[in-house]
């Protein structure tokens, strides 16, 4: 199995490119996605992750997503290979975002009427309230 959950902050605003061959839209963004622990006495660690949206989902990165903007995406890693004119060999490890979300908190950037990749509106960080009484609950 191959998928890959991330939750990071985008390091530059999405760029945006076309396939040659059928016009697809791609979109190319960074994430600086903490890491879990610090060391004592240090500031927390981050990695740089290239994610790469293809499609629907690299126009809704595109329209939507900024630069220091934390986002959640969910996707595969990808590996490709090239060489370039001078014959040399280059390799790169990607992300390939499937479903992307906005993380930040309402006080952080106001995503209310916003849609994800599927159309389907976007919720972030709002209070849910439950009714229990142990007459509602299902089990």
């Amino acid at each position: 199995m191959n998928k890959v959950i991330l939750m990071g902050r985008l390091t530059r605003d999405p760029e945006v490119r076309y396939t040659q061959t059928n016009n697809t839209l791609v979109a190319s963004f960074s994430l600086a996605v903490n890491r879990r622990f610090a060391k004592q006495g240090e500031e927390r660690q981050a990695d740089f992750i290239n994610v790469v949206a293809w499609s629907k989902t690299g126009e809704f990165v595109s329209k939507y997503f900024k630069k220091g903007q934390q986002v959640g995406v969910v996707g595969r890693i990808q590996t490709r290979t090239w060489d370039d004119e001078q014959g040399q060999k280059h390799y790169v490890t990607e992300v390939v975002a499937e479903e992307t979300y906005f993380a930040d908190s309402k006080r952080d950037g106001d995503t209310s009427g916003f849609e994800d990749t599927f159309g389907e509106s976007v919720a972030q960080n709002a209070d849910f309230q439950i009714n229990s009484s142990d007459d509602d609950l299902p089990f």
